[in-house]
């Protein structure tokens, strides 16, 4: 594996489409926090578009879905409210959205109970990509983040070919995503990298990069 390291901090639109053209595989690791995300977002889409493997991993995955909900689903000022208060929250604390979708005052200042952390139990879509790469329908994941897909654009979004793959045993939070019509678009809640060792790759490792083999540059 070849990799490149991109600041996606000080990543240019004008830029990506030069940087990018000899990946054969883009990643999106975990994060925090608004700095570099737009940059992110842009070479998601540009991923997307291109059909290059993406596998978005964490802050990976919520920023995937925001990049098709401004692009796809149109809805322009789709964001996570850990990034913008004032946006459509296709990602926010589950207090934010839990009965309404609407953002309650006061909310932000419970952060210290609210990170989902540990392992966690994901239900993964019989069929699915990801549920042939685990080879089972149950998996448990190790999770380290505050901030949660809103269930309640689910629907939306699998109208327009992205679906959600895995979710919680309750069916309340998103924990993987998918795109039908590409050849390996993969973005999970949880952090495989905790799990994965050198001569014990994770599955969802090795086949990113068993994706990524077979584009021809």
């Amino acid at each position: 594996v070849d990799l490149i390291k991109i600041d996606s901090e000080k990543l240019k639109i004008n830029e990506i489409k030069n940087l990018l053209k000899n990946a054969q595989g883009i990643l999106i690791p975990g994060g925090f926090g608004k700095r570099g995300t737009e940059g992110k977002i842009q070479c998601i889409n540009y991923a997307r578009k291109n059909n290059i493997p993406f596998f978005g991993i964490c802050f990976g995955m919520q920023l995937a879905l925001i990049e098709f909900a401004r692009n796809v689903l149109k809805i322009k000022n789709a964001n996570s409210t850990e990034i913008s208060k004032k946006c459509t929250s296709i990602v926010g604390l589950i207090e934010e959205w839990e009965k309404d979708g609407v953002i309650h005052k006061g909310t932000l200042k419970k952060l210290g109970g609210t990170m989902r952390l540990g392992s966690y139990k994901s239900k993964l879509k019989k069929n699915s990509l990801i549920n042939k790469i685990y080879k089972t329908d149950l998996i448990h994941e190790r999770h380290r983040h505050r901030y949660e897909v809103n269930i309640k654009f689910k629907d939306s979004f699998e109208k327009k070919g992205l679906i959600f793959s895995g979710l919680s045993p309750d069916n309340l939070l998103p924990e993987t995503i998918e795109i039908l019509d590409h050849p390996w678009f993969i973005g999970v809640q949880f952090h495989p990298e905790f799990k994965s060792r050198p001569l014990n790759p994770h599955p969802l490792f090795a086949s990113f990069i068993k994706a990524a083999k077979k584009i021809k540059l």
